[in-house]
């Protein structure tokens, strides 16, 4: 499989506070890697860098083959325009902790604004997508519903639909269920494990192991900036080396 995404040495830095301190990843098309870490460990601030959402400062970082947000040009790097990344952030689905629905818009035209006016989708196509979409995060029945209406989790899988509805290469999960309450979470979940199992590329900031040990192919441990260990979850969450990480595990499981 190829890569989907590559990140070499990124580094990221506000202002004398170095919050990425080289970080490399790897993620390969089709599957699902697990960020976890203490808070303030950098990987909420990664997680946007691969949209751009904030620019690295060095180091590299590419998704689908391409560098984020800058062009090279002989042995210089360039930004790209912002149409640019926009386009390149339109194949990219990302899902926050707190939902960041429209709130004065239906959740039909929640998932259909996106599609109408980035991809240029007709607004009966854009319908029926979105319909589609509904049904496979079991919410059928709240298309005419505000995100107000709705439960946390609720909101949570909308936002999910939304994601999918422009048919992203790439999920980009931050802490998805944090801001849930505890039996909202399920719900969250058996949508994500169901992306899963369809072959969905997915980077998931997670404090749930449970969930990280199911279903990563690849689960990456970062501390202060650093990825203190990383590999497949029954070596990183089960025979966990530093003594860093089995206190962080000790805490959470």
């Amino acid at each position: 499989m190829s890569a989907m995404v590559e990140a070499r040495g990124v580094t990221k830095a506000y202002g004398a506070v170095t919050v990425l301190k080289g970080v490399d990843l790897t993620v390969r098309a089709g599957e699902v890697t697990c960020l976890i870490g203490p808070s303030g460990s950098g990987k909420s601030t990664f997680l946007r860098c691969i949209n751009h959402l904030e620019q690295h400062d060095a180091g590299e970082l590419r998704v689908d083959g391409q560098l984020v947000g800058y062009e090279q040009r002989g042995d210089k790097l360039y930004e790209r325009s912002l149409k640019q990344i926009c386009g390149q952030r339109a194949n990219i689905g990302m899902v926050f902790q707190r939902f960041n629905l429209f709130q004065h818009l239906t959740v039909l035209d929640n998932i259909t604004i996106g599609q109408v006016k980035v991809r240029g989708t007709s607004e009966d196509k854009a319908v029926q997508r979105a319909r589609e979409l509904l049904h496979r995060v079991g919410l059928d029945a709240k298309e005419k519903n505000y995100p107000s209406q709705l439960s946390g989790g609720q909101q949570q899988r909308v936002a999910i639909a939304r994601a999918l509805a422009m048919d992203p290469k790439l999920m980009l999960f931050d802490e998805p269920t944090s801001a849930l309450d505890p039996e909202l979470v399920g719900e969250v979940l058996d949508v994500m494990r169901d992306l899963a199992r369809s072959g969905m590329t997915m980077i998931v900031v997670t404090h749930e192991i449970g969930f990280a040990r199911e279903v990563a192919n690849s689960v990456y441990f970062l501390d202060q900036g650093v990825i203190e260990e990383s590999g497949e979850p029954n070596q990183v969450l089960a025979n966990p080396r530093s003594e860093r990480l089995r206190s962080f595990l000790s805490k959470v499981l």
